[in-house]
Formats: structure tokens, sequence, C-alpha cells
């Protein structure tokens, strides 16, 4: 009896050995993006967002060749893997390493881009849509459905968008746009949540109030939060002086605290984005002076890890999930109509975007009395181009919004996702073929 039962622990389930082999792989696909990442260091149109992708295709194409088309992904998409574990150190490390005085310098500039074009651009791709998809037979979509895919597709892709541009090289391109698509991300994901909650198959004025208030609270409570554990973790650090007897336990409290802040957003029902992206910054200006230099080393080098690897995690699996054989299979007898979707969806991120970067630039040179600070037509060029790239976010609310589980069953939640995925390649790859200057 005892023999037996120490000889089962080494015994696995079919289903835990299958679980097993497919981390397994994905880890060394990880360990193939890195590697092959540094080998490609000096071409700056390959950096490791699309590597990652190429990498994911080209597995995805393996797998099905090697399974006869029936298998074409090693782990099953979570939304929740993504917003809850991946997410959040990429946003915490793009606040923790922002210079903070030209971020601040411009902030009103980023948050008229990040926000009120935000709503521009969600505006404009939902009316687009709900115009233009009548003319296509693509499956029943509700008014929900409508609005939920103008929150998507007005979502940036700041991760990819900052591995184009260079932070010492165009200081105020960079912040401009890595301003921007933070809040632009974080606006993006509040509005796709207030859509959610609020039933908007009969919209009253008195719906639209309670929207907008839902909306601006979101936006400012979650703010507000990022700050106050910000400077919680700063206090705490000045007068309990870890570091006098261990350096791990300031690393362990940073790290903690960090990922708390986002947590109990999302438990609050806040924009956890933008709650983690502004403790991260209160971070680096407070609670970082505040430990040994031992642990202002360890704690920059961790968190600059941790965004690296979820980055690399993110795309390889957007590029392994394009050829995810089950939604394919439902929109491959009317593909003229998937491409279509795509293509007006594309056209609509164009004009979107276009409609709000160029007339809030106006404004926003209005406002400056420096022509080094005046956002010339050039930079705003590059800004409205660099702000194309759709990626993790977008895919991870269409997940949210058009599969059930992972998997998707109807024709129209089927040619949405394959829709989002097009956009998501075409634009990623497009961009980086293109650089910034």
């Amino acid at each position: 009896m005892g023999l037996n039962s120490f000889a089962g622990l080494g015994m696995r389930s079919t289903s835990d050995q299958v679980s097993i082999d497919a981390i397994t792989l994905f880890v060394a696909l990880l360990c193939a993006c890195i590697v092959i990442g540094h080998l490609l260091e000096e071409y700056r149109w390959m950096n490791e967002s699309i590597t990652a992708l190429v990498i994911g295709l080209c597995t995805g194409i393996v797998l099905l060749l090697t399974t006869g088309g029936k298998i074409s992904l090693i782990l099953l998409f979570n939304e929740e893997l993504f917003f809850i574990y991946l997410l959040p150190p990429i946003i915490f490390n793009a606040g923790f390493q922002v210079k903070k005085k030209q971020f601040f310098r411009n902030f009103m500039t980023i948050i008229l881009f990040g926000a009120i074009g935000t709503l521009i651009s969600f505006g404009i791709i939902s009316l687009g849509a709900i115009q233009l998809f009548k003319k296509l037979d693509i499956g029943f979509l509700e008014i929900g459905d409508y609005l939920a895919i103008g929150a998507i597709f007005s979502a940036t892709d700041s991760v990819c968008t900052l591995q184009v541009l260079n932070q010492d090289e165009t200081p105020l391109l960079y912040s401009l746009v890595f301003g921007e698509g933070v809040v632009n991300d974080a606006t993006s994901v509040v509005l796709f949540n207030a859509i959610q909650r609020f039933d908007l198959s009969h919209i009253t004025s008195g719906i639209a109030f309670q929207f907008v208030g839902n909306f601006l609270y979101l936006f400012f409570a979650s703010t507000l939060l990022g700050v106050f554990i910000g400077l919680l973790s700063a206090y705490i650090m000045k007068k309990l002086y870890f570091g006098r007897h261990s350096t791990v336990r300031e690393v362990a409290l940073m790290i903690v605290m960090a990922y708390l802040s986002y947590i109990m957003a999302e438990m609050f029902y806040l924009s956890g984005i933008l709650t983690v992206f502004f403790c991260g910054i209160v971070m680096s200006h407070y609670t970082w002076h505040n430990v040994t230099e031992s642990s202002r080393v360890t704690t920059k080098h961790t968190f600059a890890t941790l965004s690296f690897v979820s980055e690399i995690f993110i795309f390889l699996y957007v590029g392994i999930d394009a050829l995810d054989i089950e939604k394919w299979r439902v929109v491959s007898n009317s593909p003229g109509t998937s491409v279509g979707v795509s293509s007006i969806l594309l056209g609509l991120v164009l004009v979107g975007r276009a409609a709000f970067v160029f007339p809030l630039s106006f404004l926003s040179n209005l406002t400056k009395k420096s022509e080094s600070d005046k956002i010339g037509f050039k930079h705003q060029i590059t800004i409205w181009w660099a702000g194309l790239m759709r990626g993790a976010v977008s895919v991870a609310l269409a997940y949210n919004q058009f599969t059930m589980s992972g998997h998707t069953q109807l024709r129209g939640n089927a040619i949405m996702i394959t829709s989002t995925i097009t956009i998501v390649l075409f634009s990623t790859l497009v961009r980086n073929l293109t650089p910034l200057k």
C-alpha cells in the first residue's frame, strides 16, 4: 500500500502531461525569441516584438503541418492571464523608467491625446462600424458590440511603438507617444468596462450622463489610488529602513506593493493600467530614493526583466494564435466578408486617429510659448503613424467580447476575432518595417 502510494507520486494524468509539454514548448520558444532578438539587435526594424510574432507564426504553421491541420495552438488564450499577470509589469516598468521631467512638461498634451483623442477615435470607429457593417453579412451584432469595437480598436500598441523610438534621441516625441499610449490603453479599457456594465439596448440622456460620469470617476479614482500606493510605499521604506537588515525585503516589498496597486484597482473595478502606471512614477521618484544602492540596482533590473519577458510572451502568443484553425474554419466560407471587415476597420482606425492628432496638436500649440515645445507637422505625422499599431490590448479585449472560454462558435464573433488579429499583424509588421525617424 505504501509502495503504491509512493509510486503514484511520480505519475501524471494525460491532461497534466499535455499541459507540461505545452508549457515546455512555449518556454523554449521564449528562449528562442530572446536569443534571436539578440542576434538581430543591429537591425532596428527587427525588434523583439516582431521577432516573437514571426516565430509565433512559424510555430503555428509547423503545428498545422505536423497535425494535419487539426491543431494550431500550444496554450488556450485567457484574457485574465493577460490582464492580471502579463500587463501589470509592462505598464509599471513604463511608469518606473519614464523621464518624469519631460513627461510632466507635456502632461496636458498627453492627456489631451490619450483621453480626449481616444474618445474621438472611439466615436468615429463605433459610428463607422454601425453604418458600414450593415452592408456586410457578418451575423447579428448589438449596439454594445459596436461600441465595444470602437473601444477595442481605439487601443494603441504602446509596447511595440516604444521599441522603435529612442527616448534620448527624440525626447519630445517619445514622451508624447509613450504617455499617450499608456493613457490611451487605460482610457480604452475603462470605456470597454463601462460599456459592459450598462444596458445600452435603450440609450437615453440619463444613461449617457451616467456613462460619462462613470468614465470620469474611473479615470481619476484610478490615478489617485496609484499615487496613494506609491506614496505609502515610500513612507514605509523611509520609516522602517529595511536595508539595515536585508535588501531582499526592500526589493520584495517594492515588487509586491507595485502589484498590490494593480490588484486593488481591479478589486474596486477601477483601471489597473492607470493605477499601476502612476504608482510606478511615484515609486521611482520617492520610494526608489529611500532604499539602499544595491536595492536600487536590483529593482531597476527586476522590473525591466519582468516587463521584457511579458512583452515577448504576449507577441509570441499573438503570432501563434493568428493561425488558430478553429476561428479560421468558421469564416472560411466567406473570406471576402472577413477581408471587407478588416479593411473597413483599418480605414476607420486611420481616419479616427487623424481626426484627433492634427486638430488637438493645433490646440496644444496654441498654449505653447516656446517653439521647441510646439509639435511640428512632421512630428504630428510621426505621432499619427506611430499610434496606428494595434496589439495585445486589442486582442485581449476582442477575446473578452467575442469569445466564450477562449473559443469562438458564432460566425459574427469569429469574423471579429480574425479581423482583429489581421489588423494587429498587418499594423505591427508594416509599422516595424518603416521605422520612425
